[in-house]
């Protein structure tokens, strides 16, 4: 079978934050009295993002609050981390606000560089779709980088209701792309829910990992047919 179909992660495939995560967070907080080293809000950022489960609603429920409140969930426990007690609900509340809307800017929001040259190539002959465990803030973003013009479509958990690696992510991408597994590639910087999610499905993937391997490389292996004939 060829290859017909390319998924693509959002948030550490196509695009990063601006500027660093820890930097964002300190800024906010100053303004409600919070004062934290950048560093200590990353370390407390990455040990809250590994221990905290990915959204999960019952099979064909999307997510009421479009995961608003899993997201301030997180924050709150980031800065109780950092601060050694938990915020206050009001300030807690502001600070949230604050930061939701800060990322849901598209300038909050840098495209690497190998992005734009390879989905213009690809997309010449592939169907190509966004497949993120984000919130619908993505569509604004990818559409403010002139990006939405090379997706069919964007499948994000808080519609799907459930985050890769889950397999009901991959599923839905497959029906909406109306391809089976074997004609379609996903193509992410995360080695559990990208790699592991879509292989689980019976899809093949290509992990982002820059410098050495981007979309640049991505593109040489399409072209190359490495994708292709392997099923």
């Amino acid at each position: 079978m060829s290859l017909r179909t390319l998924f693509f992660d959002a948030a550490g495939t196509l695009i990063q934050p601006a500027e660093p995560v820890g930097q964002t967070y300190s800024q906010h907080a100053l303004h409600y009295g919070i004062v934290a080293e950048p560093e200590a809000i990353m370390q407390a950022f990455r040990m809250a993002w590994k221990e905290t489960a990915p959204p999960l609603h019952p099979e064909g429920q999307s997510a009421e609050d479009d995961d608003r409140g899993w997201w301030r969930a997180l924050v709150g426990d980031v800065f109780g981390r950092v601060q050694g007690r938990p915020l206050a609900e009001s300030v807690l509340d502001g600070l949230f606000d604050k930061l939701y809307l800060h990322y849901a800017q598209p300038q909050a929001w840098s495209v690497f560089a190998d992005v734009v040259p390879a989905l213009e190539d690809l997309a010449r002959d592939h169907r190509l779709l966004v497949l993120s465990n984000f919130d619908r803030r993505l569509h604004s973003i990818l559409a403010g980088h002139g990006l939405l013009r090379f997706f069919a479509q964007v499948i994000i958990s808080s519609e799907v209701g459930a985050a890769k690696p889950n397999a009901r992510m991959f599923q839905a991408a497959l029906r909406a792309a109306g391809c089976p597994p074997q004609e379609a590639l996903h193509i992410g910087d995360d080695l559990k829910c990208d790699l592991g999610g879509a292989q689980n499905c019976g899809i093949q993937a290509f992990h982002v990992k820059r410098p050495d391997q981007g979309l640049d490389v991505l593109m040489q292996k399409v072209r190359s047919g490495a994708y292709s004939g392997l099923h």
